[in-house]
């Protein structure tokens, strides 16, 4: 392996061991109390926990003997597009902002139309077309409604909704 590669390759491969530390460590710091299906809250979180120290030490070990082996060349444009990250933070951005105030249904809805513009600019697609807003948000109504009333109704977890009916 070339040395300017070991040094970001050996990087990843810590980052990843020290973000499955923080997981278990925090998985400890929650309640163990069993709760639904006998797992408790701190079940999940572990179980990443672990995946992430096991990918790290993985890593680790790549970069140490030898780097990644059989890595194709990057694709993709040389810098990232500030336009198209600027779309989809907006997005995610307007969700955590709006979600309480409007519900689930629709902030989500608008958090997959912004984001499906921010994909389209860094596809190079400029300008914004009213067909292909509309598109995008029957498409994103019809991935959030579904999924609301599945936790809501099926699931019977709270979500912020429009109504207290439940159902928006």
């Amino acid at each position: 392996m070339k040395a300017p590669q070991a040094a970001p390759q050996m990087a990843l491969g810590a980052g990843t061991l020290l973000a499955g530390i923080g997981f278990v460590w925090g998985a400890f710091q929650l309640s163990s109390d069993a709760g639904y299906a006998g797992v408790g809250p701190n079940f999940l979180p572990l179980v990443v926990g672990a995946m992430l120290c096991v990918c790290g030490v993985w890593l680790v070990w790549e970069a140490a003997s030898g780097g990644f082996r059989n890595m194709e060349e990057p694709s993709g444009a040389d810098r990232g597009d500030w336009r198209g990250f600027a779309w989809v933070s907006a997005g995610i951005l307007a969700n955590a902002a709006l979600i309480t105030t409007i519900g689930f249904i629709l902030s989500c809805t608008l958090c997959f139309v912004l984001a499906a513009r921010g994909f389209k600019e860094a596809e190079g697609e400029r300008g914004i077309r009213l067909r292909a807003l509309a598109l995008d948000a029957l498409v994103g109504l019809a991935i959030s409604a579904p999924v609301f009333w599945m936790f809501t109704q099926l699931l019977s977890i709270g979500l912020p909704g429009l109504t207290s009916t439940g159902w928006l």
